[in-house]
């Protein structure tokens, strides 16, 4: 049997030192104790948080420490430079891959009726999206998926705790376009990857229609 108090402390020591979310059988296995244990440990040491500016919580499958939502600002502050901010485009294309993955970089560019090259090289660049394989399809282009940096960073723990969407709905880009809409900012156009860069997922930009933001990066 051990200490449950010296594990508790523990804990929070791992937690602290820990760059992401900690998975429970990680957590196991660092303190040495079965991976069953562990959700009453983390219950233990987020009551020692009850009076906290930090607090426990679960993201991307795993435990990780925060800070609360109302002393967010005094650590906003405390960054510089601010954190990357995600152009209209980019958090578009981002909304895609989440909802559809996995997805081609070309399945984007129809759904959106621009070329994506900058917006996808962005969130790869970003550590929001991940490469997968390759579609079997002419081309054989790149599957893209979201990545738990993804849930991480938009608070969540999976992806069943995205808003509902309707993916069969003739105006799902819309549906889409309207979810972002309100959480984003604008950037600088060239604040995305260039577009050279377009040669990191094997695919040159197609011929055609390319917004603005997007041929700026």
């Amino acid at each position: 049997m051990y200490d449950r108090d010296e594990k508790v402390r523990a804990l929070q020591a791992v937690l602290f030192a820990a760059e992401g979310p900690c998975n429970p059988e990680r957590i196991a296995l660092v303190l040495d104790v079965p991976v069953e244990d562990v959700e009453v440990l983390v219950a233990d040491l987020a009551g020692l948080f009850d009076d906290s500016a930090l607090q426990v919580v679960q993201l991307a499958g795993g435990y990780q420490l925060a800070t609360r939502a109302r002393f967010a600002g005094y650590v906003q502050r405390l960054r510089e430079p601010e954190p990357d901010r995600l152009s209209p485009q980019a958090l578009e294309t981002l909304a895609m891959v989440a909802y559809l993955q996995p997805i081609t970089r070309p399945e984007i560019d129809e759904i959106r009726g621009v070329n994506s090259t900058g917006s996808v090289n962005s969130l790869l660049e970003k550590g929001l999206i991940e490469i997968a394989g390759r579609k079997d399809a002419p081309g054989r282009p790149f599957l893209l998926v979201s990545t738990a940096h993804f849930l991480s960073t938009f608070g969540l723990n999976d992806l069943g705790e995205l808003p509902e969407l309707s993916p069969v709905d003739a105006d799902f880009g819309e549906q889409l376009r309207g979810l972002v809409g309100g959480r984003v900012e604008e950037e600088p156009a060239d604040a995305e990857a260039e577009p050279e860069r377009a040669r990191a997922l094997d695919e040159e930009p197609e011929p055609g229609d390319v917004d603005a933001a997007d041929e700026a990066q």
